[in-house]
């Protein structure tokens, strides 16, 4: 009986170790052979590529020095596209869960639909629909919004506008998911106490779906700061971020240490910045 009941108690922990065993071989591994190589220097004498361990944590700051702007511009570029994304996604969450009747499910699936097309085509399209030959910049020009020599493809617009649509469904779905966990009757009650729609929003539903605004922001801010594809594809050598200069180093310069330094510094910002914003929104619980 006792042997049974020692069984019954390590149960959930044989049940995790599948999960742990593939988050210690896929993301432990790969974290400490980047801190490895982050701190090397290349081989005296020796081919490009071939780097040895002196344990020079100079490399971090000679990388973030020499990249600081696109640093700097990867986090500008992330919370654009983030704040897009919830000034976009809220509008829309909302109608789905409180106004959308029968077309909630429809409403969903089409959330969800640009996850069926492959990330790189879906950007490749955006490069369209904002180039000479789409629909936007003609009409812009023809409301005189725009001059004939502007143009939206190769700039800032172009990437923060590509990084707002594809990031759009992870803010979407959070907000949705706390939206609709409001009861109705919690804003009738708001209603009753003569609060209007405006007083009602920012005292009661605004509130009450903080966690899905803290989660989707979280979810559209971290992928948005390492990107590298919109900014590969529909910007210019003026909108690179950080994550085209990791890119780079890695596969095309060969330089390991700088990339794998820039990956740890990058990382060790996004960490401070998220602990920060969920400390100051109240929601530590999330972490």
């Amino acid at each position: 009986m006792s042997s049974q009941k020692k069984f019954g108690l390590s149960t959930p922990y044989l049940l995790l170790l599948p999960g742990m065993g593939f988050l210690f071989t896929f993301f432990i591994l790969p974290i400490i052979n980047l801190a490895q190589t982050s701190t090397q220097t290349p081989v005296a004498g020796g081919d490009t590529g071939q780097y040895e361990q002196t344990l020079r944590f100079q490399n971090y700051i000679d990388a973030f020095v020499e990249n600081k702007e696109q640093f700097g511009r990867s986090f500008v570029y992330a919370i654009l596209a983030t704040a897009l994304a919830l000034a976009i996604a809220y509008p829309l969450a909302y109608a789905i869960a409180f106004k959308s009747g029968k077309l909630k499910n429809l409403l969903l699936v089409l959330v969800v639909a640009p996850f069926f097309t492959s990330f790189l085509l879906r950007t490749i399209a955006w490069k369209q629909i904002l180039g000479e030959q789409g629909f936007v910049v003609p009409t812009l020009r023809s409301l005189h919004l725009i001059s004939e020599s502007t143009t939206l493809t190769s700039s800032a617009f172009a990437v923060v506008a590509g990084m707002t649509y594809n990031f759009l469904p992870f803010m979407t779905l959070p907000l949705y998911a706390s939206i609709d966990r409001i009861d109705p009757r919690t804003l009738e009650a708001s209603g009753d106490l003569y609060a209007n729609g405006f007083t009602t929003f920012r005292k009661v539903t605004f509130p009450l779906s903080l966690p899905g605004v803290v989660a989707g922001t979280l979810l559209t801010f971290i992928p948005a700061a390492g990107d590298y594809v919109n900014a590969a594809i529909l910007g210019s050598p003026q909108t690179k971020m950080i994550g085209n200069v990791i890119d780079s180093r890695f596969f095309k310069i060969v330089d390991y240490p700088t990339a794998s330094a820039l990956s740890f510094t990058l990382m060790a910002a996004i960490l401070i910045l998220v602990t920060i914003y969920i400390r100051k929104a109240g929601t530590e619980e999330l972490v």
